[in-house]
């Protein structure tokens, strides 16, 4: 048999016991060349490895468990323990932000090796250390942010009939808690944990906001679902976008050598007070003045002063 193939007896036991169809007798699967082809797949001829080599990975699994964890320092009652008190509160919060920031340094600091250059001989624990350290520093004024927030969300919607209900029940709210606390992660120098963040909001909301987006307070998504917003979008202070909305990218520009040019400022700039109906799609490094409302299922592709009142009907005459 293969040496790089372990196949475990407790492994054979569970699948046959667990089977619709089981049978008492070996499974016939002779996986050896299978085993075999995948390998030289992933070693020599479809090789995608970074920079060739083993890396120790940030692990999704963990991350969910630490963005559970910094919810539950922000806002300890509603995602950690409702019976909390007083007395207990500060103690639940304290032991809860020790166990989660020691699971964070081991994160970044397997997210700082993955980026490293080959050779890199930086001191990986010091730096991640340093940006756990700054990033907790960071939390209070960042729950500061989430509750205007969630307050935008209590006058923005007429459902919304309590602060706990938007917590416990408004994936738009879940989103943004992810996005706020993936780009201080981003900014601090963690860009791969910040991404690994982003996604898992995406998967449990349907909305999918990069980390690299600069997002005002007082933010409020309704709804939520299909809403997506650019690395390089800019959008100011209360400011409500509905579901399926898009600020994309119009274009991607290529160097000489047929590869994208990564970077460049390629989403919209969105500015304070401006409300986005549902569907609507927004492109390009344009701007939507202040205080302007773009209608739904609009398709927006050139900038628009402060005021407007952007409908189907009046685009299509752009």
């Amino acid at each position: 048999m293969n040496k790089h193939l372990i196949v475990s007896d407790e492994i054979h036991d569970f699948l046959a016991d667990n089977s619709p169809h089981a049978d008492p007798s070996p499974l016939p699967w002779r996986l050896e060349d299978v085993v075999r082809g995948l390998r030289q797949s992933r070693e020599h001829a479809q090789k995608i490895r970074f920079h060739g080599e083993v890396r120790e990975l940030p692990s999704g699994e963990v991350m969910g468990q630490i963005m559970e964890g910094l919810a539950a320092v922000l806002f300890p009652t509603h995602y950690g323990r409702p019976d909390l008190s007083e007395e207990s509160i500060d103690y639940f919060v304290g032991i809860t932000l020790h166990a989660t920031l020691t699971q964070l340094f081991e994160q970044v600091r397997r997210g700082l090796l993955f980026n490293a250059s080959p050779g890199d001989t930086s001191d990986h624990k010091h730096a991640a250390r340093e940006i756990a350290r700054r990033f907790a520093r960071q939390l209070p004024d960042i729950r500061a942010v989430l509750v205007a927030d969630l307050h935008a969300a209590q006058q923005g919607d007429p459902a919304a009939r309590s602060i706990s209900e938007i917590l416990l029940c408004y994936p738009g709210f879940r989103a943004v808690l992810n996005y706020r606390l993936a780009n201080s992660l981003y900014l601090l120098g963690a860009p791969f944990l910040a991404r690994i963040i982003s996604n898992l909001a995406y998967a449990s909301t349907g909305i999918d906001i990069h980390p690299g987006a600069q997002i005002g307070p007082e933010f409020f998504i309704d709804h939520g679902s299909g809403v997506v917003i650019g690395e390089t979008s800019i959008i100011g202070q209360r400011v409500r976008i509905y579901q399926a909305v898009t600020l994309g990218a119009k274009s991607f520009p290529v160097d000489e050598e047929g590869q994208l040019i990564k970077g460049k400022e390629r989403h919209p700039i969105i500015e304070d007070d401006v409300v986005i109906y549902a569907g609507a799609t927004i492109l390009g490094r344009i701007t939507i003045g202040r205080g302007s409302v773009i209608g739904g299922n609009v398709w927006l592709m050139h900038s628009v002063p402060p005021g407007s009142r952007i409908s189907q009907a009046d685009n299509q005459s752009h």
